[in-house]
């Protein structure tokens, strides 16, 4: 039978799974649940790559998998199917037939991740899952001058969690755009690539700079230091989302 390669588009909110990756059994990650409900569908076990290990509470709203299959259920029918299958908490959003040759992860050109702060003495309630509290006021012009220091091609190991054993620590970051709506501010960013930790380490440092414990300077410096050390605290993992990948 002719192998076919599928390119699923998913969302997720990640509160109840410890991350994409599949684990050991009985902890459940977005990959094996998924893979779980494709077996279910299309009778045959498959092995699912995807663009984005993101983290335990880390959400998508842009995810990209595929994996490798002969079965011969039509798109919409597979779309329709998983979607009947899968938690309330999974979607799939689109489904399309690619190349043999596309893999969801290396052949990702960049990724836009979003990071969302509640900025106000009282906790959220709705959204809980989503932001993090910050309740601490943020100066939201000085954040925004500090991203902008980021954008471009730098090394970014000062922002990258210990114990990543990436070839290169070099990035290259096109936009860095904060907005605050409401409590609400919200980090766009969008790169080449990230390291381990890379967003929640920025945005840790960015909430040094909006209570002014750092200054602009100190932001240059940490840097070109290369030392995870000097930048701020790993930001909690429900504020980010990985929004979109481009090919």
């Amino acid at each position: 039978m002719n192998k076919r390669n599928i390119k699923l588009v998913l969302a997720y909110e990640g509160t109840n799974y410890a991350g994409f990756q599949r684990q050991r059994d009985g902890i459940e990650t977005i990959q094996g649940t998924l893979e779980a409900a494709i077996q279910k569908i299309t009778g045959q076990s498959i092995n699912l790559i995807g663009a984005g290990r993101t983290d335990s509470g880390v959400h998508a709203n842009g995810q990209v998998v595929n994996f490798i299959t002969t079965s011969t259920i039509d798109n919409e029918k597979l779309l329709q199917a998983l979607n009947a299958v899968l938690p309330a908490d999974i979607l799939v959003k689109a489904v399309d037939d690619v190349p043999l040759e596309f893999h969801a992860r290396f052949a990702a050109k960049t990724k836009t991740y979003s990071y969302r702060i509640h900025n106000e003495r009282l906790r959220p309630l709705f959204n809980r899952n989503f932001v993090y509290h910050y309740k601490h006021l943020l100066d939201l012009d000085l954040m925004v001058q500090a991203a902008q220091l980021l954008v471009g091609t730098h090394d970014f190991k000062s922002f990258q969690a210990v114990g990543s054993s990436v070839k290169s620590t070099v990035r290259t970051i096109y936009f860095c755009e904060l907005t605050r709506q409401g409590p609400e501010i919200k980090l766009l960013i969008n790169a080449n690539g990230f390291l381990y930790h890379m967003v929640r380490n920025i945005v840790g440092t960015l909430i040094l700079v909006g209570t002014k414990r750092i200054n602009l300077n100190e932001v240059e410096q940490i840097l070109a230091a290369k030392d995870r050390s000097l930048a701020g605290a790993t930001a909690p993992a429900c504020g980010l989302c990985l929004e979109e990948v481009k090919y």
